[in-house]
C-alpha cells in the first residue's frame, strides 16, 4: 500500500517571517553544511549542529528544529549512503533540495608550511573528494566525522604537523592558514542536499520532482514491472539506488527520483499502478526541483 507521505519545496526563509528558523545540519559550525543551510533558509536560519546524520533526523522529528539539512549524494563521491536509510526509517517529508558547491581547502594552524604537514584529518567524504592531491602530498590521511570539526580540533588542539581538508569559512572562523584550495580532484563539485520536515509544504509554481522508496516482490522481472509503470505513463527517472532491505539477507529495498510532483495527474495514476506491483512504497516529497 502506498503510504500518504507527501513533501513540497520551501523556498528561503521568506521576508514576512521574522522569527528564527531551527535548522539541523551534521557537523561543525563552518561546515559545508552550514553554508548550504544558510543559502536554503536565508539569514533567518538558526543553525543546529549535530554530531552525526542520525541526530539531524531525531532533533525535527522530535520537534527540537523546524526543519533539517542533510546531504543525500556528491557528484563525485556519490550517494550518502546512511542518510538513504535514515529516510526510510524515519516519517519526515522532504521538502525540498539545493546543489551547494563544495571547494575543498587545506587549513592548518599560522606560520607553517606544506612541507610540515605530515598528517591530514577530515570527513572520510571530503578525503575521497581529494584523494589524488592527498595522495601526491605523501601524508598520513585521517578520517573523522566532520570538515570543518577537523578545523576546529587543530585549532583547539593546536596541532602541529596537522592539516584538515574543509572549507574556507572554516578557516575564518577557527583562524587558520590556508595552504591550498580547490584540492577536490574533480573540480567541479557538488553535493545535493534535501531539506527535512514534520509537515509537507504546500505546493508551489515549477517543475517537480518526487522522490520515493519502495520494495519489490524476490522474484524475477519485480522491478522491472515497477519501472515499466513509469515508461508508461511517460515519467523521466532521474535516479535509481538500493540499499540493503535489513529484514531478509540479500533483498533490497529502491529509492527513485522521477520528474513531476503526486498531484500530477499522470503521477497519481502511477502511484496507484505501483501498488499492485511492490510489497511497500512510500512517497518521500515532492518538491520544485532544484539540483
Amino acid at each position: 500500500m502506498i503510504e500518504p507521505s507527501t513533501g513540497q519545496h520551501v523556498e528561503a526563509v521568506e521576508s514576512t517571517i521574522q522569527e528564527p528558523v531551527g535548522v539541523a545540519f551534521q557537523g561543525e559550525r563552518g561546515a559545508f553544511s552550514d553554508e548550504a543551510v544558510k543559502r536554503y533558509f536565508g539569514s533567518e536560519a538558526e543553525p543546529f549542529p549535530c554530531r552525526s546524520f542520525s541526530e539531524v533526523f531525531r532533533a525535527v522529528a522530535a520537534g527540537e528544529v523546524k526543519h533539517g539539512l542533510v546531504p543525500v549524494e556528491n557528484s563525485q563521491a556519490g550517494s550518502i549512503n546512511d542518510v538513504y536509510d535514515l529516510l526510510r526509517q524515519h516519517d519526515l517529508f522532504v521538502i525540498g533540495e539545493i546543489s551547494h558547491p563544495v571547494n575543498h581547502c587545506l587549513l592548518c594552524l599560522p606560520g607553517q608550511k606544506l612541507s610540515d604537514i605530515t598528517r591530514v584529518i577530515s570527513h572520510p567524504q571530503a578525503l575521497a573528494q581529494s584523494d589524488q592531491y592527498l595522495r601526491e602530498l605523501g601524508v598520513e590521511v585521517v578520517a573523522t566525522y566532520d570538515t570543518a570539526g577537523s578545523a576546529k580540533m587543530i585549532r583547539e588542539e593546536n596541532l602541529i604537523g596537522v592539516a584538515a581538508v574543509a572549507g574556507k569559512g572554516a578557516a575564518e572562523l577557527y583562524q587558520l592558514e590556508t595552504l591550498a584550495e580547490g584540492i577536490q580532484t574533480i573540480k567541479d563539485n557538488y553535493t545535493r542536499f534535501i531539506a527535512l520536515g514534520r509537515e509537507p509544504a504546500p505546493r508551489r509554481e515549477g517543475a517537480a520532482k518526487t522522490m520515493l522508496v519502495m520494495a519489490t516482490a524476490h522474484q524475477p522481472g519485480s522491478l522491472y514491472s515497477c519501472l515499466g509503470v513509469l515508461s508508461a505513463k511517460k515519467i523521466n527517472l532521474l535516479k535509481l539506488e538500493s540499499r540493503p532491505s535489513r529484514q531478509r539477507v540479500w533483498e533490497y529495498v529502491f529509492y527513485l527520483d522521477f520528474e513531476g510532483h503526486r498531484e500530477d495527474a499522470g503521477v497519481r495514476s502511477a502511484l496507484a499502478d505501483l501498488a499492485a506491483h511492490t510489497t511497500f512504497c512510500k512517497v518521500l516529497g515532492s518538491f520544485i526541483r532544484n539540483a
